[in-house]
């Protein structure tokens, strides 16, 4: 499932664009059927959160890509002409790079299945992303950089304010912590000791913030996540995707359930209802 570790992985496999013109587009999605950023250059590629962002620079101006993968997209790099690794049906963007350092060497790349794509002028990148909570993978995690002090003190503050919501909505809300998804609350809440259908007030802002961000930056580089410390396939997680199965720590079988969700898509809980992991005796309900 791809969260802010993923995205951050796609940025570092996509960096080598800056700079590159692009020679071919193809947007697959409605709302972008007549665009065309044919000579355009990417003058810039960067993540927050679980989004992924493109700065195009062209002679019309400049403007912002932005693309989410959501539940299932993948971004697909070929050798221009060749056969695609995914079926052409799922591609929703198809944009075709010069080659480096020989630029008639083109490079392709397909986004599939994209639960997003997006294309406006880089003056909305503010306000697009103002609903967006300080990123533990952005450079303005430790220090100042949108907001006027370092990203945790922000995401703490944010976590704080939380009130008559529970842990695991909290940890999902992008709002207070951007790129944390579905795996990690499952997997913080185990490691935080409370159930994720606990008040948001059974644990200390600052331990919970501080433990979210050690686990997406101990993630960031590796192919499979990993938060048991047993680097082998089926023991990386403790309760995540093992309902009915063990805890590892106690033996009582994994449970899981729903919680979240948002009546209204304007919601920003929007989405957040997805099943939630636990162990019933190793994280008890709380407030």
């Amino acid at each position: 499932m791809p969260e802010g570790d993923t995205v951050y992985q796609l940025w570092q496999r996509q960096q080598p664009l800056e700079g590159r013109a692009i020679t071919a587009w193809d947007a697959r999605v409605p709302s972008l059927a007549t665009t065309d950023a044919t000579g355009a250059v990417i003058e810039r590629v960067w993540p927050w959160g679980k989004h992924l962002f493109w700065r195009i620079v062209s002679e019309r101006g400049v403007d912002v890509l932005h693309t989410h993968l959501r539940m299932d997209g993948t971004w697909r790099v070929h050798a221009a002409g060749s056969r695609w690794s995914a079926p052409a049906h799922t591609a929703r963007l198809v944009v075709r790079v010069a080659g480096s350092p020989d630029p008639s060497r083109e490079v392709e790349l397909v986004g599939h299945d994209l639960g997003m794509v997006e294309l406006w002028p880089a003056e909305q990148y503010e306000k697009r992303t103002a609903h967006l909570g300080p990123d533990p993978l952005g450079p303005d995690w430790d220090a100042p950089g949108r907001w006027d002090r370092p990203g945790r003190e922000e995401s703490v503050d944010r976590f704080a304010a939380q009130s008559g919501t529970t842990v695991g909505e909290a940890l999902l809300d992008q709002r207070v912590i951007a790129g944390l998804g579905n795996v990690f609350r499952a997997e913080l809440c185990f490691l935080l000791g409370v159930h994720p259908a606990s008040d948001v007030r059974s644990r200390e802002p600052e331990f919970v913030v501080d433990l979210a961000a050690e686990a997406l930056q101990f993630n960031r580089e590796r192919v499979a996540r990993l938060f048991t410390g047993v680097d082998r396939a089926g023991e990386r997680t403790f309760v995540y995707g093992r309902e009915g199965q063990p805890c590892r720590r106690c033996g009582t079988p994994v449970r899981s359930g729903r919680l979240g969700g948002a009546t209204s898509v304007a919601d920003p809980r929007a989405g957040q209802d997805r099943i939630v992991y636990w162990c019933p005796r190793c994280q008890p309900l709380q407030g």
